[in-house]
């Protein structure tokens, strides 16, 4: 344990706490007064809009005109939105529809949905991931006007299926920071409460299918980048098992380091945890076999280890959990046990040095352009740096805050001494064969996404010691599923994480799906008056 890290820790955990309790007294929830869903085509899941899509029940130019729609409606009040390319869609709507129409028969839409499993679908995707032709700026000044010079692989593989993007939406500075703030585009707003941020780093996915916007979007995740915005904007966010899907064609990308595609992975992000499995499927490319979705485990076969934080002096630095999501994993303990499912607490003694683990996880990272000089090979100078942020303390520096501090993290090797590193090292990979075992192939841990529900602005550098819940699983490389878990007091989206081992992605999924069965999952808002 280290500890001037630690120290720093205790005192950026509690001084979180203090700022968190005073801007929840001073700032009531803001309750949004965007329009209401109005169309029921916004209230169906990937897999009934194929259905009917399949049985000419419904039309692509329907379904994306009703998406557009929202979009247009919403977009104004969050600032989700980085570029667009609803006339593109229209036009690929109407291509859907025509292959639609010359399958005349049950037998030959059968055959074209399954080849084409998406077809006729609109989705979103976050900026970082790649859009062919659209904005690649990334939430860089510096990067103005830049577009994408190809789709991301996850991208092209939806898009193969027959899904039509819509946009590219809001993503902090590089991806680094979980708050979506930038020079270049401004605040993100989160649908729940207009005062507070979605997260991120995909803010402005999880902000549009917080407010039915999106069918499902594209999202990336380093330490938590889908997990925490689906949890503030209460919907539903996987992180892949280590490397299962291809991250080539997002930015940053690095293409010197071999931990990269396995630490960063792309995932869904989504309203209805029942559309996951084939979403994730789809993005998994030629690594599906992996999944091996097709081999379903039985309920009462699954073994469940739970925990509300880690133990002992690490839990000491980091946030304390708020107590509405400890009971929400009470609650999710307590059904799963009525149904006569092996529960079991487990104590996290064997993460005391989670905070060092994650950190040289990422500390190792090689080949990551710099947000200054936006080169990998050439770092700015330290004087600089620190000049640039403090200037943007104050902001006068077109790099964000956030982005600026990580940046110093990392050159000051995460306040960490470099001769315990590899002690670090082999530590993590003693860990992950110990969960590894622990899990196995019926195994899932139940733990705190995050230890509070959606910030306030410019609150994120005083509460980022509770981002290493997420990042070690992503050092690790285990799949793991945010889940949606109703309401705190102040009427915003809280719930918990669901953590498998090394490709057992479906396990994660299927007590989403369970969850959401028996406790609602995503509800917008803003109440609609549609049944």
């Amino acid at each position: 344990m280290e500890i001037m890290l630690r120290v720093l820790a205790l005192i950026l955990s509690y001084l979180g706490f203090l700022v968190n309790m005073i801007l929840d007294f001073l700032k009531p929830r803001k309750s949004p007064d965007f329009p209401p869903i109005r169309n029921p085509l916004l209230l169906k899941s990937v897999l009934e809009l194929v259905t009917e899509l399949r049985r000419g029940e419904l039309t692509s130019d329907q379904l994306v005109r009703a998406y557009i729609t929202r979009v247009r409606e919403m977009n104004p009040s969050l600032n989700a939105v980085v570029e667009e390319r609803f006339e593109a869609a229209l036009r690929e709507a109407k291509h859907a529809d025509e292959l639609i129409a010359k399958a005349s028969s049950e037998f030959d839409r059968v055959a074209l949905f399954t080849r084409y499993s998406l077809l006729g679908i609109p989705f979103t995707v976050k900026e970082s991931c790649g859009l062919k032709g659209l904005s690649y700026e990334v939430g860089s000044v510096v990067r103005k006007g830049m577009k994408a010079p190809r789709d991301g692989d996850v991208v092209e593989l939806m898009r193969a299926a027959g899904g039509i993007p819509l946009l590219v939406s809001a993503n902090p500075e590089f991806c680094m920071s979980f708050e979506t703030n930038t020079v270049a585009h401004g605040r993100c707003l989160n649908p729940y409460d207009l005062t507070r941020s979605p997260a991120g780093s995909s803010g402005g996915e999880a902000a549009l299918n917080g407010c039915g916007a999106s069918t499902f979007g594209i999202g990336s995740d380093i330490s938590g980048s889908i997990r925490l915005p689906a949890m503030f904007c209460g919907v539903y966010g996987h992180k892949p098992t280590g490397g299962l899907t291809s991250v080539k064609g997002h930015f940053p990308y690095s293409t010197i380091d071999e931990n990269f595609p396995k630490i960063l992975q792309i995932g869904p992000i989504t309203r209805f945890a029942r559309d996951m499995p084939l979403l994730l499927e789809i993005m998994a490319g030629d690594n599906k076999h992996k999944l091996q979705m097709n081999e379903q485990v039985q309920l009462k076969d699954i073994k469940i280890h739970y925990a509300y934080g880690f133990s002992g002096l690490n839990g000491l630095t980091h946030p304390i959990v708020d107590s509405d999501i400890e009971k929400c994993i009470s609650r999710a303990v307590g059904f799963f046990s009525k149904a006569g499912v092996n529960v079991k607490q487990l104590d996290l003694s064997f993460l005391s040095n989670s905070m060092e683990m994650a950190l040289v996880g990422l500390l190792d990272l090689k080949g990551l352009p710099s947000i200054v000089t936006q080169q990998s090979h050439r770092a700015p100078h330290m004087r600089l740096l620190i000049v640039e942020f403090f200037n943007s303390l104050i902001g006068h520096s077109l790099f964000t805050k956030e982005a600026l501090f990580l940046e110093l993290m990392q050159r000051l090797n995460g306040f960490m001494c470099v001769n315990n590193m590899e002690q670090y090292r082999q530590e993590a990979l003693q860990v992950k064969e110990y969960l590894s075992k622990l899990l196995g192939d019926r195994g899932v841990l139940f733990l705190p996404t995050f230890h509070s529900s959606a910030l306030c602005f410019n609150t994120s550098l005083v509460n980022i010691t509770g981002i290493d819940n997420m990042l070690i699983f992503n050092v690790l490389g285990f799949p793991a599923t945010h889940v949606p878990m109703g309401y705190n007091l102040r009427g915003m989206p809280i719930g918990f994480q669901v953590v498998a081992a090394p490709y057992q992605d479906k396990l994660c999924l299927q007590i989403a799906a369970e969850l959401e069965r028996a406790y609602q999952g995503w509800a917008p808002p803003v109440r609609h008056q549609l049944q």
